[in-house]
C-alpha cells in the first residue's frame, strides 16, 4: 500500500477525531489533580507507573505536604518515602523535591505557562509538558504516550514511527491545533479499551476498523 499524503492523513485524521469523539464524549485526564503543581508532580510519578496507582500514591503525598511550599521543604528523602510505590522513587523525589523549588523561587509558586519554561524543569520532558499546556492551560498541545504513539502507527495517521518527538511533529501537521489534547486523552482510553498492547486489538468492536490501515494486524 503506497503511503498517505499529508492531504489524505489530514482527511483521514478529521474522521478518527469525530469517531472517537462520539465513543468517548467525556474523555480527559486520567491523573486526579486541582491544582497545576499537582499534575506536575503527578505526571513526573507516572513514569513508568499507572495513572491508577499515582493517583493513589499522591493522596498521601498531598495531605503531608498540601502546597507547593510544604513540599518544597521536604527532603528528596521524605519525599521518596511516600512515592516509592510508583517505582524510581529516588530520582522521581529528586526531581520533583527540584521541580517545586523552582516554582517557588521563579514563578512564586506557581507553574508557568510557556513550552520552553516547562521543559527546563527538571523531570519535565515534552509529553509531560504538553500535557500540562493542553490540560491546565488550554493551549494546543499533542502527548505523545505510549497510547498516542501504538495507534496513529496503526492507524496510518504516522509512517512507522517511534520516537515521541518525531511521532508529535507529525501529528502537528495533520491534526488541528484546538482538537489535539482531547484527540491524544481519547487515544488513551480507546488504547485501553480496544486498540491494546499486550493482548490482541480488539477490532470486531472498534469504531474506526472500516478505516483502521492495521485492521485484524
Amino acid at each position: 500500500m503506497p503511503a498517505k499524503t499529508e492531504e489524505q492523513k489530514k482527511a483521514l485524521a478529521l474522521e478518527i477525531i469525530e469517531r472517537l469523539k462520539k465513543e468517548y464524549p467525556d474523555a480527559d485526564c486520567t491523573l486526579d489533580y486541582d491544582e497545576a503543581w499537582k499534575l506536575l508532580v503527578s505526571v513526573r510519578l507516572a513514569a513508568q507507573c499507572t495513572d491508577a496507582r499515582v493517583n493513589v500514591v499522591v493522596e498521601k503525598l498531598y495531605e503531608k505536604y498540601p502546597d507547593v511550599d510544604a513540599l518544597t521543604a521536604a527532603t528528596p528523602e521524605e519525599i521518596e518515602e511516600i512515592v516509592k510505590p510508583c517505582g524510581l522513587g529516588k530520582s522521581k523525589a529528586r526531581d520533583i523535591s527540584a521541580c517545586m523549588r523552582i516554582l517557588r523561587d521563579t514563578y512564586g509558586g506557581k507553574v508557568p505557562d510557556d513550552f520552553d519554561s516547562l521543559l527546563k524543569l527538571p523531570g519535565v520532558g515534552r509529553k509531560s509538558a504538553n500535557l500540562i499546556m493542553g490540560d491546565v492551560f488550554g493551549k494546543p498541545a499533542i502527548v505523545t504516550d505510549t497510547h498516542c504513539i501504538r495507534l496513529t502507527n496503526r492507524m496510518g495517521l504516522v509512517d512507522g514511527i517511534k520516537e515521541p518527538k518525531k511521532v508529535e511533529m507529525a501529528l502537528w501537521k495533520i491534526i488541528p491545533p484546538e482538537e489535539g489534547n482531547e484527540f491524544c486523552h481519547r487515544l488513551v482510553y480507546h488504547g485501553r479499551a480496544v486498540c491494546t498492547a499486550r493482548t490482541k486489538p480488539y477490532c470486531e468492536k472498534c469504531c474506526l476498523a472500516d478505516i483502521c490501515e492495521k485492521n485484524g494486524v
